[in-house]
């Protein structure tokens, strides 16, 4: 969408302000951790772009909230199964031999929109560890949700993920659908479900060097992410509204991820 379908899409700018009173309109709340998926683009014309979407959150939840984003890079993933482009396969092993080192501080996200790339720079917002599935959050419980993000099963029980659902979280969705929709991820975790493991070789740093090492994660699936979506939709509730121009849904995390979970074990 190109700047001038921005404008069209609204009658007048979106603000800091505009935002943070459609955000309160559709329901959030100060004090509450909020898991935000986002897309700036479906906002329409933003006075400040990602910037102003990323303070009108904190306004929203307050620094008595958490704000959480994911702020994944999928540039640390494997090479090998990349089709979006393919790499030429005699680029891969460079590939995993030769990128720096993922550096919470510094790599920047890939593929997550302006909104979350944008927070992640702010100086008080803190980032998790996890070279493919790292996590960013500002706000009371910040430091708790994105500490000691292991490197196997990053989306698993012991993920930022989980963090969330400990602390009764909800989840927005922000210009966005449930495809993206990470915390099913974690359903995935939880369902019985046989699902294999694979293994990626990731450069991160230890005691200040670089080296190499290999992490197991779950094989998991997004292709039934919406269908699971709207049947949840069908059986609970949900908020939804317009943020900007934006369509949006806000829902409690916890009653996704346990009805996701029955669901996937159901229809998988």
């Amino acid at each position: 969408m190109g700047e001038a379908d921005a404008v069209d899409r609204v009658q007048e700018p979106c603000t800091v302000s505009s935002l943070t009173e459609d955000l309160r309109y559709l329901g959030v709340e100060p004090g509450q951790t909020l898991l935000v998926h986002s897309s700036l683009s479906s906002l329409g014309w933003v006075a400040g772009d990602a910037q102003a979407a990323v303070e009108a959150l904190q306004n929203a939840v307050t620094p008595d909230g958490t704000l959480v984003m994911p702020t994944h890079t999928s540039q640390y993933s494997d090479p090998s199964v990349w089709s979006n482009p393919p790499v030429p396969s005699d680029w891969i092993e460079t590939i995993r031999t030769e990128r720096p080192a993922f550096r919470p501080a510094a790599t920047p996200t890939r593929g997550m929109g302006a909104i979350p790339e944008c927070f992640r720079t702010y100086t008080d917002v803190v980032r998790s560890s996890h070279p493919i599935y790292s996590v960013a959050a500002w706000g009371a419980e910040a430091e708790e949700i994105v500490a000691d993000h292991p490197l196997d099963y990053g989306l698993g029980e012991e993920s930022p993920l989980a963090s969330v659902y400990e602390q009764d979280g909800a989840v927005l969705m922000l210009g966005t659908d449930y495809s993206t929709n990470t915390s099913l991820h974690l359903a995935e975790y939880r369902a019985d479900l046989d699902l294999g493991t694979t293994t990626t070789t990731v450069p991160i740093l230890e005691d200040g060097d670089r080296v190499l090492r290999d992490i197991e994660e779950l094989e998991t699936s997004t292709d039934d992410f919406p269908e699971v979506g709207a049947a949840f939709e069908a059986q609970h509730d949900s908020r939804e509204g317009v943020v900007g121009a934006a369509t949006a849904t806000l829902l409690e995390q916890p009653a996704l991820v346990d009805f996701a979970t029955e669901w996937f074990e159901a229809n998988r």
